[in-house]
């Protein structure tokens, strides 16, 4: 409940101000109430709209829950880069809901995310190298892509990489951890 008003906080910063009504709304979890004027904004090109819009179709609510209206509206504002809606595009395609299951096509949209330092989709790229989903198997990726999930707290992250840690040679684990400082130097934190 907290992330998902958290998120309506975050979308009502990043769009025009919304009417006082609409806040309320969000407030009170009457996402029906401020759906219309989040949909004008996103069918205008917004992209926290069109990731609000996305969000609310994936969680049903304010809506009845529909996965291909979820990825349309995930895509929308994916192709703009916003990561959020990368990683939820990833996780649409992963699980095949509202599209075709596509491991290949859900790393992508994991990799643009964690490249713009989105834990959540460093973790799941690493855990799709781990087990060779969508991507060859590879365990130094895996782990690069888990350690730079912990270093910016993803907690689950941890646990993984002690399972990937057992399964690789030190001088493996050494290259993950020097491939992870080089994507660190190189992407600032913002």
């Amino acid at each position: 409940m907290v992330r998902r008003f958290a998120l309506s906080l975050w979308v009502l910063a990043a769009v025009a101000a919304p009417s006082e009504d609409v806040q309320a709304a969000c407030k009170k979890g009457d996402y029906t109430g401020a759906l219309q004027p989040f949909r004008l904004l996103a069918e205008e090109g917004n992209v926290y709209a069109q990731y609000y819009l996305g969000a609310k179709y994936d969680r049903g609510q304010g809506v009845s829950r529909d996965y291909v209206e979820a990825a349309k509206w995930y895509r929308l504002a994916a192709n703009q880069g916003l990561a959020q809606a990368q990683s939820d595009l990833g996780d649409l395609y992963k699980s095949g809901l509202g599209l075709t299951q596509d491991f290949t096509e859900a790393a992508k949209w994991y990799r643009l995310a964690a490249g713009q330092g989105n834990a959540y989709a460093q973790y799941l790229l690493g855990f799709m190298y781990k087990d060779g989903y969508g991507v060859p198997q590879d365990y130094v990726q895996a782990y690069q892509w888990v350690n730079l999930a912990d270093i910016s707290g993803y907690l689950a992250a941890k646990g993984l990489s002690d399972v990937l840690s057992k399964q690789m040679t030190p001088e493996q684990i050494a290259e993950a951890q020097r491939l992870a400082q080089e994507w660190l130097a190189t992407h600032p934190k913002k």
